[in-house]
């Protein structure tokens, strides 16, 4: 591992992008009278304050941890249209799905999103039968307007040139459509920087200590810094509560008697790596209603996922061994032994899906978004899916402009006059992004290594240029953080001056994929949390 030498904070200027220290930040929130404070840095409360920002409102988001450092960098890492939903008749539910799902890969976020093609296998005694899948992938790539290819169905030999490590007893077709993925947490980081692009003011590591209240109303939040101890509050004409698998904790504050909103669902992932490349994922029907995914993700392959109801404290959820049974069972199904040895284990990873309360089996249960207002006027707002992120963004806003006496109708602008399809920062053909590293190298210095380019592309666009400077103003910091990831030192110095990276997990969980590929060694971690307290 590289010696690193002190490189302090870089940029001082709002031209940067250099952020302001806590303290300023605490000093701006505790100062102001916010028109909407945002509880929760999960997607939803992300969007959320992104479209308001847009719609000019004055906008304060806080978390008790990192951005995203729950749910929603737990997920299966897809944008999809939602195959399975086809079964329950729910074909405009689809088409809204893959609207979403094309506007964020191709318009929104191309540099954080791409194409993967899926196959579908058919085994003698399964759930279901080759020309039934067929006809459904057919109906779904059409919902896609065919954006993505005409779904259709392939032999067991071709399938298994792209899958080298499909099974192929009792194989006897394999049903193929398109969707994408993306790195869930680089997603959503990106969009933080959208909302603070937009007006948003916003802090992580901040836990909520109590709700403030005038006459009745709920009117902000008493807060307490995790980094420092600091205390401090912010004041808010609304408060939204987005905290996901905690909403009905925040709401039992403004109101002791309130009934439960939700219910949980436990979905947990592991995380291999891959004995051959693969070109394409794989989604096994186990039954009627559930399929399990292998998908090819940052170089490894991505295993997954349950579907249990959660009673535990959300605090608290994490892979059992359980888990990783099921999760290996139900892989084998259509993959060789060889890929699911636990040797191969590098990372798993638990989220809870929040949603309606109710009876029925979790996996059954529709992923709607459930606003409700409280006693006190705060409004909570729980569930839906990662596809659709934007338009829960929407959803919401348009149901603050609703709200009785209209308290914030008067200040911001409608949705519907507001760009539709927005990009998010670093908007750039990824292709070119890494051609430009590769090729705009420094001149007297060694070239970046084609696996840094291509990630430092894929995972910040246009941005990654901003990196490479970093690098190649400090030698030290164009060095690898582990010879086996393509992450460099500088992604980690840009990750404390631009990202808000406070601790190591921030950085080796959500700013890089290093703890996911298994490589968060102790060394590591002494680099990355040396490298942090250098901040000015």
């Amino acid at each position: 591992m590289t010696t690193l030498q002190s490189v302090p904070a870089l940029g001082t200027h709002p031209a940067s992008g250099s952020l302001p220290s806590r303290a300023e930040t605490r000093d701006q929130l505790s100062r102001a009278t916010y028109d909407l404070l945002v509880i929760g840095g999960g997607i939803l409360g992300i969007s959320t304050a992104w479209h308001a920002a847009q719609s000019g409102l004055r906008v304060a988001l806080v978390d008790a941890g990192d951005f995203a450092g729950a749910t929603s960098s737990a997920s299966s890492k897809l944008l999809h249209g939602g195959l399975r939903y086809l079964q329950t008749g729910a074909v405009k539910l689809v088409a809204e799905n893959h609207f979403e799902r094309r506007a964020v890969s191709r318009e929104v976020a191309p540099h954080l999103a791409n194409p993967l093609t899926f196959y579908l296998p058919v085994y003698k005694g399964g759930p279901h039968g080759a020309a039934k899948l067929g006809a459904g992938v057919f109906a779904y790539s059409a919902l896609s307007a065919f954006g993505d290819g005409v779904g259709h169905v392939i032999s067991p030999a071709k399938a298994q040139r792209d899958v080298p490590e499909l099974r192929t007893d009792n194989l006897k077709a394999v049903a193929v459509y398109g969707d994408d993925q993306m790195n869930d947490a680089r997603m959503a980081l990106m969009t933080v920087r959208a909302a603070v692009d937009a007006g948003a003011v916003v802090l992580n590591h901040a836990a909520v200590t109590g709700l403030r209240f005038t006459r009745g109303r709920v009117t902000g939040a008493d807060l307490k810094d995790s980094t420092d101890g600091t205390e401090f509050g912010v004041t808010a004409r609304l408060v939204l509560n987005a905290t996901g698998p905690w909403v009905d904790h925040l709401r039992k504050m403004e109101d002791p008697n309130a009934a439960p909103s939700i219910r949980l669902s436990k979905g947990a992932h592991l995380v291999l790596k891959r004995t051959r490349p693969w070109r394409a994922a794989l989604a096994t029907p186990i039954d009627k209603y559930r399929i399990t995914f292998a998908l090819p993700w940052e170089d490894m392959l991505l295993l997954g996922t349950t579907d249990e109801e959660y009673e535990g404290d959300p605090a608290d959820v994490a892979v059992t061994e359980a888990d990783t049974a099921q999760i290996l069972d139900e892989a084998a199904f259509s993959i060789k032994d060889q890929q699911l040895s636990r040797d191969l284990f590098t990372y798993s990873f638990a989220g809870l899906r929040v949603l309606p309360g109710g009876p029925g089996d979790t996996s059954k249960a529709k992923r709607e978004t459930v606003v409700t207002e409280g006693r006190g006027g705060m409004l909570s707002v729980a569930g839906g899916k990662w596809t659709t992120f934007r338009h829960i963004g929407r959803t919401v806003m348009n149901k603050l402009a609703a709200l009785p006496g209209h308290p914030l109708a008067e200040d911001m602008e409608p949705m519907n006059r507001l760009p539709r399809k927005l990009p998010l920062p670093g908007i750039a053909n990824p292709n070119a992004v890494a051609h430009r590293l590769l090729v705009d190298g420094p001149a007297p210095g060694p070239r970046m290594a084609p696996d840094t380019a291509r990630h430092l592309a894929t995972h910040y666009g246009s941005l990654a240029f901003d990196i490479a400077r970093l690098a190649n103003e400090h030698p030290e910091l164009a060095e690898r953080v582990h010879p086996d990831a393509p992450e460099i030192w500088a992604q980690v110095a840009y990750a404390r001056d631009h990202e808000w990276a406070e601790t190591a997990d921030d950085v080796l969980r959500r700013r890089t994929t290093l703890t996911i590929r298994g490589l968060a060694t102790d060394d590591v971690r002494e680099g990355v949390e040396k490298l942090l307290a250098d901040r000015d």
